[in-house]
C-alpha cells in the first residue's frame, strides 16, 4: 500500500484525501494548524494522519501539493524539498492571482509563457512534479459521476512518476490525456480559468472535460 502524503489542508487537500483512503491508501495531511482538520478526521473513521508539511512530505511515497499557487513555492520550503527528492508530487494548483475575475474569468500571476509549474520544477529541479487535479471541481475528483468518461490532463518531465499518476487516475475513474513535458502546464492551467466559467457567472459548477479521440 502506497502511502499519500498531502501538503495542503483546505478543500481539495481534504477532498483527495478521503478519495485516496476510498481507495485503501494510507494518507497523512499537513497543515499549518492540524486542530482544524480534527472534523474532518471524525469524517474519516480516524484514519487519516495529520501533521506538518514536513511530515507529510515525509510520510509519503507520493506527495501531493493542495495549496493556494501563491503561496506552492513557500509551502515546499517549509516541508522541506530535501524530503521530496526524486518523489512524484501531484500539482494540483493554479496561479490565481489575489485580483477579482474579470466577466468571470479568474486572472492570473504568470504568463503563457511560463505556467507555476515550470516555475516550481525550475526552482525545485530534483522534485518530480505531474500536473493533475487543477481543471475540475473538488467534489469531482475522486469517482466523478457522468455518462462519460471524463478526461484529466497531465503533464511533467519524468515519465516514471507520470504513470504513477496515471494509476491513481485511472482508479479515481478518469480517463487521461498525457500532454508531455511541463512545458504543457502552460496550457492545462489556464483551463481552471475556463472551468471556472460556468461557476462564476451562473452557479454551475458540476461539469468537467472530456477530449474525444475518433
Amino acid at each position: 500500500m502506497k502511502r499519500i502524503g498531502i501538503i495542503g489542508s483546505g478543500h481539495v487537500a481534504q477532498s483527495l484525501g478521503k478519495g485516496f483512503l476510498k481507495h485503501n491508501y494510507e494518507v497523512m495531511l499537513g497543515s499549518r494548524d492540524v486542530s482544524k482538520l480534527s472534523k474532518w478526521k471524525e469524517e474519516t473513521g480516524g484514519k487519516a494522519l495529520l501533521g506538518s508539511f514536513e511530515d507529510a512530505a515525509k510520510f509519503g511515497d507520493i506527495v501531493v501539493l493542495a495549496v493556494k499557487g501563491n503561496v506552492a513555492a513557500a509551502a515546499i520550503e517549509l516541508a522541506g524539498p530535501q524530503n521530496m527528492l526524486r518523489k512524484t508530487v501531484i500539482d494540483t494548483t493554479n496561479p490565481i492571482a489575489d485580483a477579482p475575475p474579470e466577466n468571470g474569468v479568474l486572472k492570473y500571476f504568470t504568463t503563457f509563457d511560463e505556467s507555476l509549474m515550470e516555475q516550481l520544477q525550475t526552482q525545485f529541479p530534483e522534485v518530480h512534479f505531474v500536473k493533475a487535479f487543477n481543471s475540475v471541481g473538488n467534489a469531482l475528483m475522486v469517482d466523478p459521476a457522468f455518462k462519460e468518461q471524463p478526461t484529466m490532463f497531465i503533464c511533467g518531465n519524468n515519465d516514471a512518476s507520470k504513470e504513477h499518476v496515471k494509476t491513481i487516475l485511472t482508479e479515481f475513474g478518469w480517463g487521461i490525456a498525457d500532454m508531455g513535458k511541463a512545458t504543457a502546464a502552460r496550457a492545462i492551467e489556464p483551463l481552471c480559468m475556463l472551468w471556472c466559467i460556468p461557476g462564476m457567472l451562473q452557479g454551475q459548477w458540476g461539469h468537467a472535460f472530456r477530449l474525444m479521440n475518433p
